[in-house]
């Protein structure tokens, strides 16, 4: 069973568990699926904001494929969340990758 399969099998009886999504989200990019990985991204943050890791991620897929302004978009509203939640770390990293694409 792949991972894949796996995730998608826990999923079945979690629910809508953002680490999960986020998990599977990463292994559809591992395979150039990003449509996929996209719309796990954008289902958690839409249900769950404060899931400050999916930010990055998300943004660096949307890099990836051209999609510039949603991912500076997407960078500054990972920042702000991580500054209301005093994740100087998630901050610092989504700043630097919003410094890297403006430049």
């Amino acid at each position: 069973m792949s991972r894949i399969e796996k995730l998608l099998e826990y999923m079945k009886t979690s629910g809508k568990d953002s680490f999960l999504q986020h998990a599977l989200a990463l292994e559809y990019i591992k395979i150039d699926q990003d449509e996929e990985a996209r719309k796990l991204f954008n289902e958690i943050l839409l249900r769950e904001p404060t899931y400050i890791g999916s930010y990055y991620h998300l943004g660096k897929l949307l890099e990836r494929v051209g999609d510039f302004d949603k991912a500076i978009r997407i960078y500054k509203r990972g920042i702000e969340e991580a500054q209301k939640a005093n994740d100087h770390h998630s901050r610092m990293e989504l700043q630097a990758a919003l410094e890297d694409i403006e430049e």
